[in-house]
């Protein structure tokens, strides 16, 4: 019996961002079952200096710093009459990578992380492919097209025209292909007509995320309001921005002290302007997100274009906090009704001020949130499908070799 090749188009490690999230956990329970050999790109410095932190999960690892700029990538795009996404991840020394590894070991399965990660499949793949594409990343460039114009909205729907037929010749290749909610799975099934598709959904760590857990508090008086996220990530920046400029202001007006705090890393231009507003906080990265969450009267996730499970929204479950999200923030998860949900701003103020003029029931809502992820989003649990699909069997883990 062969090892497993997983392939991420982010280092998986630390868990510090949805797509690691997803990425460390199947990783770790991938590594309890066979050896694990990882080949990934690091867009952080930090990320290189910190892969060491995958030791225990792996047997080799082949980390790549991933420095084309977006000019470049779209350039090559363009003449290569490929999507952007492929051309940004094109790389010689991460093909070298893995061309060095398949000859060099015993591979019977190759985890392909993201879609941007198929071009480094062989011609004629000997093992197994599993494709993680998460997301349909093309329906998301799709929705990019339609609010955007002139310029912008040509290159959107080049994008979502290019990198769909990109995934649909994955999917005929591949034994299995993997999507984060039912009904991303159900979206990709109907557009591409793709057969072997197959739910796996994201999990939480409750232990972590729990209100009781012995974690930094942040001091706070009064309504607090707080958005998680990486946040120049472009539908954080738009909910946000919409937010403040469209909901907050009602919120305001019952609740003239209420803050909006918007937590997480790397905030671009746009965001950092929203300071400027009244009642706005933009932290940038913070050590601990789990402060913030728990010092929140309500958790928003007002994102008007959102694909599968948030992390965010799982996060402040397990949290015990009240969320108040929109209709496509909330369409992935199993949340049992105790997400308050919104899709117009009077309907996500309405809500949020309903939470903020009794906290009593806010706090009972947030009650029944973490018991539900307790109940329904443990990662081994969710995780559990991957046994059938790669037809191994939980064994205690072997050996690994040092990189």
């Amino acid at each position: 019996m062969g090892d497993i090749l997983f392939l991420g188009h982010r280092v998986p490690y630390p868990p510090d961002r949805g797509d690691k999230i997803r990425g460390f956990h199947i990783l770790k329970y991938l590594a309890a079952r066979k050896r694990v050999h990882l080949i990934a790109f690091a867009d952080d410095t930090r990320d290189m200096k910190r892969k060491s932190g995958l030791s225990k999960l792996t047997a080799n690892r082949s980390i790549i710093w991933r420095s084309k700029s977006r000019l470049t990538s779209a350039l090559e795009a363009l003449i290569g009459r490929k999507p952007v996404s492929l051309a940004a991840f094109d790389n010689a020394s991460l093909r070298a990578a893995v061309d060095n590894l398949l000859s060099r070991h015993s591979i019977d399965t190759i985890y392909v992380f993201s879609s941007q990660m198929a071009q480094y499949l062989p011609a004629r793949p000997r093992q197994k492919v599993i494709m993680d594409f998460v997301d349909m990343d093309s329906a998301k460039f799709g929705a990019y097209a339609k609010g955007s114009g002139g310029i912008m909205r040509w290159f959107m729907k080049r994008e979502a025209r290019l990198l769909f037929q990109h995934e649909r010749a994955v999917a005929q290749r591949a034994d299995a292909s993997l999507f984060v909610s039912a009904a991303e799975a159900q979206l990709f099934r109907d557009k591409s007509g793709a057969e072997r598709v197959h739910v796996v959904e994201n999990g939480i760590d409750t232990e972590f995320f729990d209100p009781t857990a012995p974690f930094k508090r942040i001091d706070t008086t009064g309504a607090l309001i707080v958005f998680t996220g990486q946040m120049d990530y472009r539908p954080n920046i738009e909910a946000v921005t919409w937010f403040v400029e469209t909901i907050l202001p009602h919120i305001r007006v019952r609740f003239p002290q209420a803050r909006f705090a918007i937590v997480g890393r790397a905030p671009s231009d746009a965001v950092k302007a929203l300071a400027k507003q009244p009642g706005v906080i933009v932290t940038g990265e913070v050590a601990d997100v789990r402060g913030w969450i728990a010092a929140a009267s309500v958790v928003v996730a007002p994102l008007k274009l959102a694909r599968g499970v948030q992390n965010k929204v799982l996060e402040a479950m397990a949290m015990a906090r009240p969320v108040v999200a929109s209709r496509a923030a909330a369409e992935g998860i199993d949340h049992g009704g105790t997400i308050r949900i919104g899709e117009t701003v009077g309907e996500i103020a309405e809500e949020v001020i309903a939470i903020l003029n009794d906290p009593v029931r806010g706090a009972e809502i947030g009650r029944d949130a973490r018991a539900q992820v307790q109940a329904r989003y443990s990662w081994e649990a969710r995780l559990a499908p991957l046994d059938a699909i790669l037809g191994i069997s939980v064994k205690a883990s072997p050996r690994r070799s040092a990189a």
